[in-house]
């Protein structure tokens, strides 16, 4: 179990945390944003899925909806970590306004399903907004190997998922990496999930939680688990 000053360190009401769970689809970040929220009692942001009204015409048609879809996505993130911020309680989000700039959006238009006019016109919208968030205080970043992501793809069993290309999967774990590497506005983890179960294995859970109390106190920008 985690450590007393550990545990309080994460749930004292004084110290207010913004955590950022980042990864590809079917890393485990809603896993474990709903583990971390019920362990620390943090509130839980979630990626807005079920009740997207572009995702499953998305994936029907990528160059048709990629713009509406992106810009649904950069709205619903920008208003749910302006709430985070304006917020007294410590909260934990799934998936972050800058993923959908550097790595979303970008493979989109790289694929050439999103034109290069509104490409810009989505990446000058998004440098307007970012500018008025703070960054969180720590980005966890899950990160998974391609056939470890179908893997948890199949699992979950999502329709408009299955037909997911492997080569979109591959591409959008290219772009984390360097996304990682860039990250310079605040404090990251990097969390290596493949051999990692922190849904079922309370011992892996517990361990990524004190990495997590640990990585506050730590000068370093970036860690590895």
């Amino acid at each position: 179990m985690l450590g007393a000053d550990a545990l309080n360190k994460l749930t004292c009401a004084d110290n207010k945390h913004f955590v950022v769970i980042a990864g590809n689809i079917g890393s485990g970040k809603t896993t474990l944003t709903k583990k971390i929220s019920e362990r620390l009692g943090w509130k839980p942001h979630f990626e807005s899925v079920q009740d997207n009204p572009y995702l499953s015409d998305f994936y029907d048609d990528m160059s048709r909806w990629s713009f509406n879809l992106q810009v649904y996505f950069l709205n619903h993130r920008f208003m749910t970590h302006r709430d985070i911020e304006v917020s007294a309680s410590s909260s934990i989000q799934d998936r972050s306004i800058y993923e959908d700039a550097h790595i979303f959006a970008r493979a989109l238009f790289e694929q050439g399903n999103l034109s290069p006019r509104d490409y810009e016109n989505y990446q000058r919208l998004y440098q307007s907004m970012t500018q008025f968030l703070q960054p969180p205080s720590l980005m966890i970043s899950l990160r998974r190997s391609v056939p470890k992501l179908l893997e948890r793809i199949k699992l979950r069993g999502r329709d408009y998922e299955q037909a997911i290309p492997v080569d979109y999967l591959t591409r959008l774990n290219q772009y984390y990496e360097e996304w990682y590497s860039a990250y310079n506005i605040g404090k990251a983890l990097i969390v290596d999930t493949d051999d990692l179960d922190f849904l079922d294995n309370e011992d892996h859970f517990n361990k990524l939680v004190h990495k997590i109390s640990e990585s506050f106190d730590q000068q370093d920008l970036f860690l590895q688990y």
